[in-house]
């Protein structure tokens, strides 16, 4: 025999069933198959034995860096501004309840003046009301003095004292413009 530069391998035959089953699934032949398999081991310089393959944990580690990488980067660009921003909103907010405590006091300060105000409008209102009935018992006092008083000078006429009519006259007046200024 020959030789071609070929070589032969004797495997079992379960071997030989997995390799064409491999070889139909990829479309390829058993040998172009067998041949792709060295090259792959050979370059890879990996162990068949070995059921880590090497290439995947590179692979996991890389997406696991790649995902890091995103989350410290998604960090960079928004978490850390939204806690600077965060902060600057809670002394906004400090100073905003500051400055509604501060209304507060005006507030209760004016409900205080306002109460105050509205008592003594009170009082005021009170005193008014009794100034004016005052006033209409006097005017109702005036009045029945007047009648009692005409009904004096009347009385005194018509029980005829002598006394002259200017002395009358002058005596009527003298007590209207008294009982006019009570």
């Amino acid at each position: 025999m020959e030789d071609n530069g070929i070589k032969s391998i004797r495997y079992p035959v379960e071997a030989d069933k997995k390799l064409t089953k491999l070889a139909l699934r990829l479309g390829r032949t058993k040998k172009l198959l067998f041949m792709q398999m060295i090259d792959y081991f050979y370059k890879s310089k990996k162990d068949p034995k070995d059921l880590n393959d090497e290439m995947l944990k590179n692979q996991m580690l890389n997406g696991v860096n790649r995902i890091i990488g995103f989350f410290r980067t998604q960090e960079e660009e928004w978490l850390r501004p939204i806690l600077a921003n965060s902060a600057k909103l809670l002394q906004i907010a400090e100073n905003g309840n500051k400055y509604l405590d501060s209304l507060k006091l005006y507030a209760d300060e004016d409900v205080k003046k306002t109460n105050d105000i509205l008592q003594r409008l009170g009082t005021l209102d009170k005193a008014i009301s009794k100034t004016q009935l005052y006033h209409e018992e006097k005017a109702q006092l005036k009045a029945r003095f007047k009648k009692l008083l005409d009904y004096y000078i009347t009385q005194r006429e018509t029980l005829g004292w002598p006394v002259s009519a200017a002395k009358k006259e002058e005596l009527q007046n003298h007590v209207r413009r008294s009982l006019e200024n009570l």
